[in-house]
Formats: C-alpha cells, sequence, structure tokens
C-alpha cells in the first residue's frame, strides 16, 4: 500500500485528515497522520523491502469511543496491525489517540 492510498483509505472514514499538521485546526475529531521511522529489511547490503512506520493519530474532545472504533475499524479492514496509545494533552484539551502502523513495501 503506498501512502497516497493510505492516506484515501484515512479520508473514507470522514473525518479531516491531513500528513504532520493543518495550517488551522480543524474542530475535533480530525485525524494527522505522520511518518515516524523506518524499519526496512536489508539483505546483501541493501534494503530489501521497505518498511515506514506511520502514526495516525485521533484527536476528539473527549473520550469518544465510537471514532476510536471507525479508525480500528479501517485499519483491520485495510490489514493493517497497530498498536494504540492515549494521551490527554493539557493545554488543547485534547484526547490523542496514536495508532502505529507500518507500510511494507513502499
Amino acid at each position: 500500500m503506498t501512502q497516497t492510498e493510505f492516506f484515501n483509505a484515512l479520508k473514507a472514514i470522514g473525518y479531516p485528515v491531513v500528513y504532520s499538521h493543518f495550517s488551522t485546526d480543524p474542530a475535533p475529531p480530525y485525524l494527522v497522520y505522520v511518518f515516524a521511522y523506518s524499519d526496512d529489511m536489508m539483505a546483501d547490503n541493501l534494503n530489501y523491502l521497505g518498511i515506514n512506520n506511520f502514526q495516525v493519530e485521533l484527536y476528539t474532545t473527549k473520550k469518544d469511543l465510537a471514532a476510536e472504533k471507525l479508525v480500528k475499524d479501517k485499519l483491520k479492514e485495510l490489514e493493517l496491525p497497530y498498536t494504540q496509545t492515549e494521551a490527554w494533552i493539557e493545554d488543547d484539551k485534547l484526547f490523542q489517540n496514536i495508532f502505529e502502523i507500518q507500510l511494507i513495501g513502499e
């Protein structure tokens, strides 16, 4: 799956979505995704298989199980295993749910 295909799949959830950051934040809930790091498989001193790790960040004003489920369901539909962490951002008064995923082969 390419990063463009991944972006389009996230847009299908129905929330505003952007890579890295919005110039002005939309009303929550919204999604931001960012490249975190690569973990490529290597063989014969070459990067044999690209493995790019991304974070999908869901921002909500309250604990929103329905919004989290939409993201989880989309990742499952795409057959992308994920891990999830959550934080409260006091300054912004937002919950941040981070879903870490890998895009293989790009």
